[in-house]
């Protein structure tokens, strides 16, 4: 995130903003959007642009009330104080106010805490500086590595102090880039926590200060989330801690038991192990990564897990954990996941509870507008609207990020937030999911994107579509054998009729980075087809991608025009008086449907020169017509 200076005042910037935006509409035709990186217009009906697409595309001029500027409370137009009021300053709510005063809507953000949310503070960029420590420790203490490149490295050790503040100073940095990023086009930054108070109406404040209340066209909820801390177990936040803790490392215990084995669980293994401790996963399911792709999965176990100082217990709860006190250990008693039976106590220094997210949801006034929360989660629709306890949409409220459980990423969060603000700006717009990629920042990384194998067949078997895999290697791509990092895959999950691609998955080198072409793929709807002549610099590990789309094994041309010019016709089900089924025989409807489709075959097959199989057809056609009464 760039930081924008501040010399210039908020209103100079508004108006010059404001000018421009009027001068840009002037130029633009009215009425065209353009789909993604090509002017395909055909393509646009039901394309569902996501983030990536949504900043690309080129916006309709759309008549709305002229923001007079952004600098106080006080007539946004139509009676409010704002266009729109955003209760959350996290990378959601922030990215939702940057579009919204590039809309030219009059903004203001409520946050009661810090400025960044849980990304920024206590979650992904704290995180990333612990992980960038832990890679150079992890490569300077692989001799092996370090001798095939033909370097020589003394012991290496490092400041645990040190690697915390590299850590904190990341944060504040970013922390301040987030403000003054906001603080420079005009957004109000109001401090104190927002309660929603009646229809368009927010009131917010902090202790020992009055509450004030404000109105807004449009309201945003961007509240976030807190860790999940399962019942029975007691966070003392030095022996036993959440990620919140963790982050501000000022312990590396000898032995330390993680509980969860997802995204933060596994980050924080490799913190630690690269550090000096030990680990011991404790996991309720009977896998390690279950929300990873299996394959992927199963060869990330064998390179993160089975060659590092890690053991794991699946199939367990963590019932009850003691913090340590009196010179006893860390107590934490394993029950059986399915018949409840105690297993067995483990005698750890700390354990970190990395049971995934709850969403900040409480004390936000929703009782004031009849809506009910679903295990914690605020309801809504596919365009991030909240419904009420009847299932109704709650007019002008938005809720977007991990206070609504649709995908509790920060950068899921941000693109939801763009895309209420380009629904509020009079432009329609439903975010895919799918298309948002999500990363593990191990050494080496895991990214993700679409569907995993096992829900593509599903879907595949629901829908009644072949699904085709192929996998490539890091150790075919020449950047990663430079770097000797060849221990890695890429997979891609794929139909082969069409072209889509419905996941791609990677471990290896980068994996975070490379992962962005299969996602702007699937948002934009970029088929097979056109990637695989797309050109890739050499050598680079962009490449890794550039052979998996090369080796995907797509039917040929004629027979996927032919599928699109001669869809299947259903079988008739016979109902009442026309049944006429008897035995194995299928009714008389039934029967001229399948001829008509055996026709259709048979002149397919001549016309791409399949002589035999037209033969075979021609021969077996007598037998159903026979049947006829």
């Amino acid at each position: 995130m760039l930081s924008v200076s501040l010399s210039a005042s908020s209103s100079a910037i508004a108006s010059g903003r404001a000018r421009s935006e009027a001068a840009a509409a002037a130029r633009r035709p009215g009425g065209i959007r353009l789909c993604g990186l090509r002017g395909d217009a055909p393509a646009c009906g039901s394309l569902r642009l996501s983030h990536a697409a949504a900043s690309l595309a080129t916006r309709r001029a759309v008549p709305r009330a002229a923001a007079s500027g952004n600098s106080a409370v006080g007539g946004s137009g139509g009676g409010f104080d704002y266009d729109l009021v955003i209760i959350g300053a996290g990378v959601g709510g922030h990215g939702a106010a940057l579009h919204a005063v590039e809309e030219g809507l009059k903004t203001a953000i409520i946050e009661g805490d810090v400025v960044g949310g849980t990304c920024v503070n206590r979650g992904c960029v704290p995180s990333k500086a612990l992980l960038a420590v832990s890679g150079r420790m992890r490569e300077l203490h692989d001799e092996h590595h370090m001798k095939s490149l033909g370097l020589q490295v003394s012991a290496a050790g490092y400041d645990r102090q040190a690697v915390a503040d590299h850590a904190n100073n990341l944060a504040s940095k970013i922390r301040s880039n987030l403000t003054n990023s906001m603080k420079a086009i005009g957004v109000d930054i109001l401090t104190g926590f927002g309660t929603i108070v009646g229809k368009q109406k927010v009131r917010y404040g902090k202790a020992g200060f009055p509450d004030k209340e404000i109105t807004a066209k449009n309201i945003i909820i961007a509240t976030g989330s807190v860790p999940f801390v399962p019942k029975g177990i007691e966070i003392d936040g030095k022996t036993v801690f959440t990620s919140d803790h963790a982050l501000k490392l000022e312990s590396v215990p000898d032995w330390i038991a993680i509980v969860g084995s997802g995204y933060i669980g596994l980050e924080f293994s490799d913190v630690y192990t690269a550090l000096g401790s030990e680990v011991t996963f404790v996991e309720a399911l009977d896998q390690l990564m279950p929300g990873f792709d299996p394959e992927i999965a199963k060869l990330a176990q064998r390179v993160l897990i089975n060659t590092r100082k890690i053991d794991y217990h699946t199939g367990v709860f963590a019932s009850k954990i003691t913090p340590a006190k009196d010179g006893k250990p860390v107590l934490i008693e394993l029950i059986d996941a399915k018949t409840k039976e105690h297993k067995e106590t483990l005698e750890v220094d700390a354990a970190l509870i990395a049971t995934g997210r709850a969403p900040f949801t409480n004390g936000l006034g929703l009782e004031n507008i009849n809506v009910v929360t679903q295990r914690g989660f605020i309801p809504v629709d596919e365009r991030m609207q909240v419904t009420d306890a009847d299932g109704n949409v709650v007019p002008n409220l938005f809720c977007i990020g991990d206070a609504n459980g649709k995908l509790m990423l920060a950068h899921a969060a941000s693109a939801q937030g763009i895309s209420v603000v380009e629904q509020i700006s009079g432009r329609d717009h439903i975010l895919n999911h799918l298309s948002i990629p999500a990363a593990c920042f191990t050494h080496p990384e895991i990214s993700m994107v679409g569907l995993t194998e096992p829900q593509a067949r599903e879907k595949a078997d629901k829908e009644g579509f072949e699904v085709s895999v192929v996998k490539t290697s890091f150790k075919a791509n020449t950047k990663a054998l430079a770097e000797n990092e060849g221990d890695g895959i890429a997979k891609l999950i794929y139909r082969p009729d069409t072209g889509e691609i419905l996941g791609v998955h990677i471990l290896g080198l980068h994996a975070a980075d490379l992962i962005h072409e299969a996602s702007n793929a699937i948002a934009l709807g970029t088929r097979l087809q056109e990637l695989k002549l797309a050109v890739h610099a050499h050598p680079t590990l962009s490449e890794v991608l550039d052979e998996l789309f090369k080796a995907a094994k797509l039917q040929p041309k004629e027979v996927q025009e032919h599928k699109q010019n001669h869809p299947p016709q259903p079988l008739l089900k016979p109902t009442g008086a026309t049944a006429r089924c008897q035995g194995n025989k299928i009714d008389r409807i039934g029967r001229l449907h399948f001829v008509y489709e055996t026709f259709t075959i048979f002149a397919a097959c001549l016309d791409m020169g399949y002589v035999l199989m037209a033969v075979v057809i021609w021969f077996l056609l007598p037998s159903f017509l026979c049947s006829f009464t």
